[in-house]
């Protein structure tokens, strides 16, 4: 018997593509892309086209374990789920009625799945029931998602991604968009053959999008928001602005010019960005006078101290010059607050008893040596992540799973660098095992996952186990239904989701939000503000004892300003992914892994000359907290001062045992509680071997 039917892809990736699975006598036998999808439009990126290789990988787990070796050895033996439920549900009620509380029990998780069901329903309610400690899952986007909310709104609308093929000056501002955003690009190349747009790329690396725009400037490591204001200081200088759109749709704009104009000049963003005067000079009278214009933003730029500030600060550039009247035109970070998701049902949050913790997820480290307020972390509970790899300040995290009265539970596909400091171990179902709903934070389209296949072995869904163990800790079976309960109480949202049912998702698969064909938001100057406009001027941030206006907030570790840091490490480290992997998923597979190479150190001719290396010379990258090793590479990608090192690798196939987060500090930004993964400071010396 063979079915086709069509599944969406759960990656952590805004392209969310809608897939055409074969299925013949319950094995799937052929994945691609959905042409009909108009979006995804028939084809998927490198690590989706084999994702059937990973659904009947030989390295999947198959059955609960239970872990018999030192922790950190991954030697386990093979229990049954009646086994692993009770041990994992006898824990946690041991430990919720110990003098520590429920509040030592932590759940970790991040989007291994993107999934509205398996990545934030059933998990939520059951942690929300027992009182566990909360997790702010901001390790991503949350401080440009933030400084982006101050100035649009709440809803952070942006530009229709379709409109992008309509745009005539498109800037990739820190988007490596060919690589993680590869839908998109493809529309800005139409715009580019059609209307013979000009893409430009600003990012510290010459990344694969760099290479492809008609320009590539190559900005220094976070000072993004002094090249915003510079360009700011131009088109006020020159009268350059939309001053009707200034009137009618900002507020602040009076305040923010007298800053510009008497702080931001050229020459001194030049001393800041490394960026010629005449560049900055020429980006602006360009953007200002070329429309439409679209600005996609990516959240590799707000990972620094002042990330969530450079987001904002960038995001009031389209007010500024009207780009926002046009379909297509402004800027785009998101497109997830476009979906009316009822999260709120879904998710229960008042479940959870009042004055329970949240805990930073950046701050794991912290967090299980004791260090942060509340009870110590006695059980730590982990899915759809990998946090031992892709966590900042690594030995510290490492540190704390090696803790013997830690009772550590993990959910997992394969074994993974956190799989190996587990006490249980839980087998996971991959996307074609398991039904799920999902928005996109890169279209506008609710896609609807059936299952395809059998789970394979004894695997489970997150929601499967979420059930299970809310029956062994007799917590009321009304807050744990079916998936398809679920999914109706998703749906039942707000107004984008008008219209849009389960029957018909089944039916068709995919279904647009119920927006204007050709969706501008901001055409007529009106935003989802206090004020109703671009808030220029923020009288929320002052509230939040920020400045109000736009400003430049260096990194914590910037040479400029540490100079006495930058004596002893004085490279700014990038480690943007990988186009094999997406963040650690794929890391274990031996086909991804060659495709990949060896862990790399990108250099300048000059970094490198001056420390004796060459080309393809193993090194060792380091700094106070930690260190790895990779194979220097003298590519040409990035200028003296930067090195590059693209993850994430997992640490158990890394030369020396550890990744680029040996190095990451767990420092947060200046809004949102976000990571600051490139706010890096390294130095590298040569090894003889790896």
């Amino acid at each position: 018997m063979t079915t086709v039917i069509k599944n969406v892809c759960p990656l952590d990736c805004p392209d969310t593509c809608s897939m055409i699975v074969t299925v013949r006598n319950g094995r799937a036998e052929d994945l691609r892309g959905d042409r009909d999808h108009p979006f995804t439009r028939g084809f998927l990126c490198q690590k989706m086209a084999t994702y059937l290789d990973r659904v009947y990988s030989p390295e999947r787990l198959t059955h609960p374990m239970r872990r018999i070796g030192p922790k950190g050895s991954g030697q386990f033996e093979r229990i049954t789920w009646d086994e692993a439920i009770a041990t994992i549900a006898d824990r946690f009620r041991a430990i919720a009625s110990s003098s520590d509380g429920p509040q030592a029990i932590l759940p970790y998780s991040y989007y291994g799945t993107m999934g509205k069901l398996q990545a934030s329903s059933l998990d939520r309610r059951f942690f929300h029931r027992l009182g566990a400690s909360m997790l702010d899952r901001t390790i991503c986007a949350s401080a440009g998602s933030l400084g982006y909310e101050y100035t649009v709104g709440r809803n952070r609308f942006g530009a229709d991604p379709m409109g992008a093929a309509e745009c005539n000056l498109i800037l990739n501002w820190g988007s490596n968009t060919v690589n993680t955003n590869s839908h998109l690009w493809s529309l800005m190349v139409e715009a580019r053959n059609k209307h013979d747009a000009t893409i430009i790329t600003i990012d510290p690396y010459r990344s694969p999008t760099a290479s492809r725009s008609d320009e590539h400037i190559a900005i220094r490591p976070g000072t993004d928001a002094a090249l915003a204001l510079g360009l700011m200081h131009v088109i006020w200088r020159e009268s350059l602005h939309d001053q009707d759109y200034l009137e009618r749709g900002t507020t602040g704009a009076a305040a923010l010019r007298d800053r510009v104009l008497a702080d931001y000049a050229p020459s001194r963003v030049s001393e800041v960005t490394s960026i010629a005067p005449e560049t900055i000079e020429s980006l602006a009278r360009r953007y200002a006078t070329v429309q439409p214009s679209l600005i996609r933003l990516n959240y590799g730029l707000q990972r620094h101290f002042g990330g969530g500030m450079a987001v904002r600060t960038i995001a009031c550039l389209p007010a500024i010059v009207g780009a926002w009247r046009h379909y297509g035109g402004g800027a785009l970070l998101t497109t997830s607050g476009t979906y009316d998701f009822a999260m709120g049902p879904l998710t229960r949050p008042d479940l959870a008893p009042p004055g329970t913790r949240t805990i930073n997820m950046n701050e794991l480290g912290e967090a299980l040596a004791g260090e942060l307020p509340g009870p110590p972390v006695n059980a730590l509970y982990v899915y759809n992540c990998n946090p031992a790899a892709v966590t900042p300040n690594q030995k510290k995290v490492l540190d704390g799973l090696m803790r013997d009265d830690l009772f550590t539970v993990v959910h997992e596909q394969f074994p993974t660098d956190t799989v190996d400091f587990a006490d249980i171990v839980l087998p996971a179902t991959t996307q074609l095992e398991h039904v799920d709903i999902h928005g996109s934070y890169g279209h506008q389209f609710v896609m609807f996952n059936p299952r395809s296949i059998e789970p394979l072995g004894e695997s489970r869904s997150n929601n499967d186990v979420f059930r299970a163990l809310s029956r062994a800790m007799e917590f009321e079976p009304e807050l744990f239904p079916d998936d398809e309960a679920l999914i109706r109480t998703a749906l039942d949202g707000g107004p984008t989701m008008r219209g849009i049912t389960l029957e018909r998702l089944k039916d068709e698969g995919s279904i647009r939000l119920n927006l204007p064909d050709r969706f501008a938001p901001f055409a007529e100057g009106k935003f989802p503000t206090d004020s109703g406009k671009c808030e220029l001027y923020s009288e929320r941030m002052k509230a939040a004892g920020l400045d109000p206006l736009p400003t430049y907030v260096p990194p914590r570790e910037d040479p400029q300003t540490r100079p006495d840091l930058a004596a002893e490490y004085p490279l700014q480290l990038l480690s943007p992914p990988r186009p094999q992997f997406l963040n650690s998923t794929f890391a274990n597979s031996k086909k991804h892994r060659d495709a990949a190479g060896d862990p790399t150190i990108e250099l300048s001719i000059e970094d490198a000359s001056s420390r004796g290396l060459t080309d393809g010379q193993w090194a060792e990258v380091y700094n106070a907290r930690g260190r790895f090793r990779a194979r220097v590479s003298l590519s040409g990608a990035v200028k003296p001062g930067v090195a590059v090192s693209l993850g994430v690798y997992w640490n158990k196939f890394s030369p020396g045992g550890t990744n680029v987060n040996g190095t990451t500090s767990s420092a947060l930004t200046d809004m949102g509680g976000g990571a600051t993964f490139f706010d890096n400071l390294v130095e590298v010396k040569g090894l003889d071997s790896p």
